[in-house]
C-alpha cells in the first residue's frame, strides 16, 4: 500500500500555490525529471524560473555556492535589492558573511549539545500525547504536531510559555503566508507592499519585531543570558556585531522555520502510520530507531524548494542559463527521484543510505536545526508507539497552500490504545 497518491496530470503550474492544495504535483515532477531536468517555467507575477528536479543535480548544483547565489532571496517571488537587505536572514547571504553569522549559534545546534535535549523532548511528548489520544479521534496537526516543536522552540531560544501559542500563530503567518487559514494578508491575494520591508511580506513580521526588541529588553534587564538569541547578540572574531533588523530577521527566521518545518514533518509520519500498518510494529520493536527520522524528512519534504540566482552564464543539460536568472531546486521532487530511492512512495522506515535533500544537503546552508529536527521526530514516535495499538484515518487530510512549504494542515485520526 502506497500512503499517498498524486493526482495531478502530469502538466501542473509549478509557479502557483493553488497547484499544491492536494499536496506536491509529483506527477509533473517525475514527467520533469524524465524529459526536461532543468525546465523553464514562466511566473505570472514576475521574472520566470529555471526548475531543477533531479536528485543528482540538486545536489551537484547546490554544492555551487559561487555559480549560484543566495544573496538574492530564497523564493521565487522577485524583490528590489532594497527589500532583498531589509528581509534578509543568514540563509539568504553568502560566503564569506553567512559564516560570520552561522558560527555563532553552530554550536547550539550541533549534534552533541542537541543530544542532551533527549529527555526533555520525552517529558514533553507525554502530556502532549496523552492529552491528544485520550480523545480517541482528533486532528493530529493540530493536537500533536504542532505542539511539541512549538513547546521546545521555547526551550532552544529562551522564550516563555505563554507567549509561545501566539508566537507560533504569527509564524504560521510568516511562512504560510499564501494560505488564508494562517493569515488576511495573503501574498498572491491582495497588495501587501506597505510590509514590503518584513520579512515574508508580511504584517507579522512587524509584530514580531515589536516582541524581539521588548524580549531581550527584558533579558538584558534581568541578566538573563540563555537561549541561542544570546549568542547571535555576541560580537564575531572581527568585533563586529549583528545590527537590529538582522537580529530581529533572525528571530523571524527561528520562529517560523524552527516550528513549521518539523511540525510538517510530524504530520507526515503520522499520515503515513495510517496507511502503512506495519511501520508502527516496526517502531514498537525497535528496528528503525535510527533510521526513522531521516526517511520520515525525506517523505515529508517539508520545504518545497529553495531559490538561487545565477552569478554568471553557464550551460547545463543543453540548456543556456543567463546570469540574474532564478533557479528552484525542488527539493520535494529529489526526495521522490527514483534513481535516488527504490520505491519513493512507501515508507521504509530503516532505508539506509538515505541521502535525501530536505536539510539541503551539498552546499553551505545545510539546516541549521536538522539535528533538532531529527530528534524530536524520533522521540515523538517511539512515544507514540508505545502507547498506540493502532491509527487509522478519521477523515479528509488537508494540505497547505504553498509551493514553498509543503504540510499537512489538518490531519483527523482515530486511535486504538494499548
Amino acid at each position: 500500500m502506497t500512503v499517498w497518491t498524486p493526482t495531478d496530470d502530469g502538466f501542473a503550474d509549478l509557479s502557483s500555490h493553488d497547484t499544491f492544495l492536494n499536496g506536491p504535483p509529483h506527477n509533473t515532477f517525475a514527467r520533469l525529471r524524465r524529459e526536461d531536468p532543468m525546465s523553464w517555467t514562466e511566473y505570472p507575477q514576475g521574472q520566470g524560473f529555471w526548475s531543477v528536479t533531479r536528485h543528482a543535480d540538486i545536489l551537484e548544483l547546490n554544492g555551487k555556492p559561487d555559480l549560484l547565489s543566495s544573496a538574492r532571496g530564497i523564493r521565487m517571488e522577485d524583490q528590489t535589492y532594497e527589500e532583498y537587505l531589509a528581509r534578509r536572514t543568514f540563509q539568504e547571504t553568502d560566503a564569506p558573511e553567512h559564516m560570520k553569522t552561522r558560527v555563532k549559534v553552530a554550536k547550539a545546534f550541533s549534534k552533541p549539545v542537541i543530544a542532551q535535549f533527549e529527555g526533555i523532548i520525552r517529558d514533553l511528548c507525554g502530556p502532549i500525547l496523552d492529552a491528544a489520544l485520550e480523545k480517541g479521534t482528533f486532528d493530529a496537526t493540530k493536537e500533536i504536531a504542532r505542539q511539541l516543536p512549538m513547546r521546545m522552540l521555547g526551550r532552544i531560544v529562551g522564550l516563555p510559555d505563554e507567549d509561545l501559542p501566539w508566537l507560533v500563530e504569527k509564524g504560521d503567518a510568516l511562512i504560510a503566508n499564501t494560505d488564508p487559514d494562517f493569515t488576511q494578508h495573503v501574498l498572491d491575494k491582495m497588495t501587501t507592499d506597505e510590509f514590503r520591508m518584513m520579512p515574508f511580506n508580511s504584517p507579522a513580521g512587524a509584530e514580531l519585531f515589536v516582541y524581539a526588541k521588548d524580549l531581550m529588553r527584558k533579558k538584558a534587564e534581568a541578566g538573563d543570558t540563555s537561549g541561542v538569541l544570546h549568542l547571535i547578540l555576541q560580537p564575531g572574531p572581527d568585533g563586529s556585531v549583528l545590527p537590529e533588523h538582522e537580529f530581529r530577521n533572525f528571530f523571524c527566521l527561528l520562529v517560523a522555520a524552527g516550528n513549521d518545518t518539523t511540525r510538517y514533518s510530524i504530520a507526515a509520519g503520522i499520515q503515513a502510520l495510517c496507511h502503512q500498518p506495519e511501520l508502527l510494529g516496526r517502531i514498537q520493536r525497535g528496528e528503525v530507531t535510527e533510521t526513522m527520522a531521516d526517511e520520515i524528512i525525506r517523505w515529508a519534504s517539508p520545504t518545497t524548494y529553495f531559490r538561487r540566482t545565477v552569478t554568471r552564464d553557464f550551460d547545463y543539460h543543453g540548456k543556456q542559463v543567463k546570469e540574474g536568472d532564478k533557479v528552484i531546486y525542488w527539493f520535494a521532487s529529489g526526495n521522490r527521484d527514483e534513481t535516488a530511492f527504490a520505491e519513493p512512495f512507501r515508507l521504509d522506515l530503516g532505508r539506509t543510505p538515505n541521502r535525501h535533500v530536505s536539510f539541503g544537503q551539498g552546499g553551505p546552508h545545510v539546516c541549521l536545526g536538522m539535528w533538532l529536527a531529527r530528534l524530536e521526530v524520533r522521540v515523538l514516535f517511539e512515544e507514540l508507539a508505545k502507547r498506540i495499538r493502532a491509527i487509522e484515518p478519521a477523515g479528509q487530510q488537508k494540505f497547505l497552500r504553498s509551493n514553498f512549504i509543503g504540510g499537512i494542515k489538518e490531519l483527523p485520526v482515530r486511535v486504538t490504545l494499548q
